[in-house]
């Protein structure tokens, strides 16, 4: 196995930006006992090698997005090249060959019904070459969303507490909140984008870009995440679980899983299966363990596919070339 890239220092870096991605340096630092120099310094140094990313994301259910996770069935020679064109949508977030490379999974983020159906109705059926489409709504996150993979770790309990931002609000009523897409776009690149760059690309002047970046914010309409390739944790064995669960235990169950420091991803899901997680693990032989003394001790669960991923060609928006994550091209 290839050691990590990432030494402890970078972990814990990792781990607090995780908890804010906009906290600004001096209070990474102050929290983290370190120089401003130092966790400037480690933090350009992580992104312009592409290991780390912070990324701002809309949450769907508060702003009106219809994600779905597909799996998209094509013949050997085709899967390559029809998981290249996927991953240069803006509208698909997660791209990754599975299953013997004949099998890619994706994460779609439609603004509307109708450019959803666009892609599931018409555009992937028409592609040469595909052979089966499999749509499942994303119903629930457990984690993968706002909150905190408990797989990065290195803060003190009371570092944690100091970085934790303020929960965000109850929903007022208000279904739904409009973001900007150009000001999200540029988020999506960079979490930690200034305000002076946010205004140019909406339009607004710097104060109220400001604020409508914190309003939307403390309404939980946008967070604030850290992106990482697993291999540079020291992840080598990458999977998908796809588990039966009855659904008085689901909520239950979800939850179960997304507290596990394997599980970066858990959702409630449409189908046969309705539960979907994404495991990582040191190796095979973890992943084992896992499945045998984590998920086998789980109330709950009925039948579990194992899926192993192969390779992942875009994660949360980014590009993955060489074991880097890169901007995507611009959107058309």
């Amino acid at each position: 196995m290839h050691p990590p890239l990432l030494d402890a220092f970078d972990r814990t870096l990792a781990h607090a930006l995780s908890i804010d991605g906009r906290a600004p340096f001096s209070r990474l630092a102050e929290v983290l006992e370190v120089s401003d120099q130092t966790v400037v310094r480690r933090y350009h140094r992580l992104r312009g090698n592409g290991l780390l990313r912070i990324v701002g994301l809309p949450v769907g259910s508060r702003v009106g997005l219809f994600e779905s996770w597909l799996r998209v069935q094509c013949a050997p020679d085709a899967a390559l090249a029809v998981a290249e064109a996927l991953a240069r949508r803006p509208d698909i977030a997660w791209v990754s060959l599975n299953s013997g490379g004949t099998e890619i999974h994706c994460m779609t983020r439609a603004r509307t019904r109708e450019d959803r159906d666009a892609l599931l109705l018409e555009k992937l059926p028409r592609t040469r070459r595909v052979t089966a489409i499999s749509a499942h709504t994303v119903l629930r996150k457990y984690i993968g969303g706002p909150g905190v993979w408990a797989g990065l770790e290195g803060l003190r309990p009371d570092q944690v507490a100091a970085l934790r931002p303020p929960p965000p609000a109850a929903a007022d009523g208000e279904a739904r909140y409009t973001l900007d897409g150009a000001e999200l776009a540029v988020l999506r690149r960079d979490g930690r984008a200034g305000y002076p760059e946010l205004a140019r690309a909406s339009g607004l002047s710097e104060s109220t870009a400001r604020r409508r970046l914190e309003r939307l914010r403390e309404r939980g309409a946008v967070y604030f995440d850290v992106e990482i390739i697993p291999e540079h944790l020291g992840f080598e064995a990458d999977a998908s679980l796809l588990l039966t669960v009855p659904p008085a235990r689901l909520a239950e169950v979800g939850a179960a899983l997304g507290s596990h420091a394997e599980v970066p991803f858990a959702a409630a899901v449409t189908g046969a299966a309705n539960l979907l997680a994404v495991v990582l693990c040191r190796d095979t032989d973890a992943l084992y363990t896992y499945l045998t003394e984590r998920i086998g001790a789980v109330p709950g669960i009925g039948q579990v596919e194992v899926i192993p991923n192969l390779r992942t060609l875009k994660r949360a928006g980014m590009l993955v070339e060489d074991g880097r994550l890169v901007d995507p091209p611009p959107a058309p």
